[in-house]
């Protein structure tokens, strides 16, 4: 197996990533470790920096 630091997100369908953004929402809900909000709020940021817009920009987008 290689080793890699990075993964590359750029096959990744919208329906895909939107599934796994609320998946991390209902971890933290259900268990009440809320180091899945974390992680959702990192991955959401990044990806509205790359993209040049708001959360709730990007998260419409992916719903679309």
């Amino acid at each position: 197996m290689e080793d890699f630091n990075k993964i590359s997100i750029q096959e990744m369908s919208k329906k895909d990533m939107f599934t796994i953004i609320k998946a991390l929402e209902l971890a933290a809900e259900s268990t009440n470790d809320y180091e899945y909000i974390d992680l959702k709020e990192d991955i959401l940021s990044q990806l509205c920096d790359l993209a040049g817009c708001s959360q709730e920009e990007f998260l419409a987008l992916l719903q679309s």
